[in-house]
């Protein structure tokens, strides 16, 4: 399988990696049995980057990856690689209260990570969401001093704009940035993908089906479950969503004609945009997983990418990545 470097300091890495917060919360009802089958079946492919966060409800998913892991075979265990979001704050309901980049709490957030996970270290380890009464130089820094005492090997960013990463970066060197991208989402084409090229920093981007949106797979009468965060997303919203689905019938036609699915061609296309990018796939079952994988045997034509590019136009997506209150807190410019 092809490999990737994130970053000229960080660890090679699959050409995919797994996103499995959706194999937690909020995207409605969730199977444990299936969702460690699927990381089985994705270590088993390849696929050595698995993404988590502290947060994705309230622990359950680093428990959920470190019992995979445990019961994964030995060498599939030894060349997986975690990637690990703190910072973002959470009440008993599971309301949201802002985040924390102190250092203190970094390393305490780290200790807790390390306990649930079981292991002796995270591999990429990053804020989820820049906290804004805290300077980034500080919230590295803490990081940075988890690299030399052993507990983190590589430092990342997450929806961090373009300022604030060469800030990062003048503290220690940073592996990757986590943001999303997709054909739909393209804000960081314009200043955050060319600073993260100059310095070095390697890009795993989230949504790049856009949470399904542009899958293929979201009917347009489709009802979400009460605990399904996309019923609150604008771009799954009324009108938004019909305009929405409407890019995705003409990337079907598409998809159609070189043979693939539409899954496959949105992951490909964001394949083709670099090999300092590496796509994070959310699949929550193995049938997800396998199609997403068979992204990995599509090669894309200047003519494909042309004609995938007409399809879903730069800005064609109707509605913000977030509700405002969300986008509120993002540093990322897009």
């Amino acid at each position: 399988m092809l490999h990737r470097t994130l970053g000229t300091t960080g660890p090679q890495v699959s050409a995919l990696g797994l996103g499995c917060m959706g194999m937690s919360a909020l995207y409605g009802d969730t199977d444990r049995a299936e969702s460690i089958a699927t990381v089985h079946a994705a270590l088993d492919a390849g696929v050595t980057l698995l993404d988590t966060g502290d947060f994705y409800a309230m622990g359950h998913n680093e428990m959920l990856i470190g019992e995979a892991l445990r019961s994964a075979p030995a060498k599939a265990r030894e060349q997986a690689l975690t990637s690990v979001k703190f910072g973002a704050l959470r009440g008993p309901d599971g309301a949201w209260l802002g985040y924390d980049g102190r250092p203190a709490a970094v390393k305490s957030f780290a200790a807790y990570s390390l306990q649930r996970l079981g292991t002796d270290h995270i591999d990429v380890y990053r804020i989820a969401r820049v906290d804004p009464d805290v300077p980034i130089e500080e919230t590295v820094g803490a990081i940075a001093e988890l690299v030399e005492a052993g507990y983190v090997r590589h430092i990342g960013l997450s929806e961090a704009g373009a300022d604030t990463i060469r800030r990062a970066a003048s503290v220690a060197p940073i592996a990757d940035l986590q943001i999303e991208y997709s054909l739909i989402s393209r804000g960081i084409e314009d200043r955050i993908l060319p600073v993260c090229r100059e310095l070095g920093i390697g890009v795993t981007a989230y949504g790049v089906l856009s949470r399904g949106l542009i899958s293929g797979h979201f009917a347009r009468d489709r009802k979400l479950a009460a605990n399904d965060f996309r019923g609150m997303s604008p771009r799954f919203q009324g009108e938004n969503l019909q305009r929405n689905l409407d890019l995705v019938e003409a990337l079907r036609k598409v998809a159609e004609e070189r043979g693939v699915s539409v899954a496959q061609a949105a992951i490909a296309w964001v394949l083709s945009r670099g090999e300092d990018i590496v796509p994070l796939v959310g699949a929550r079952t193995r049938e997800r997983l396998t199609e997403a994988l068979g992204a990995l045997d599509v090669t894309l034509s200047e003519a494909d990418l042309a004609a995938i590019e007409a399809a879903v136009p730069a800005d064609a997506a109707a509605g913000d990545r977030y509700p405002a209150e969300q986008m509120a807190h993002l540093d990322s410019e897009h």
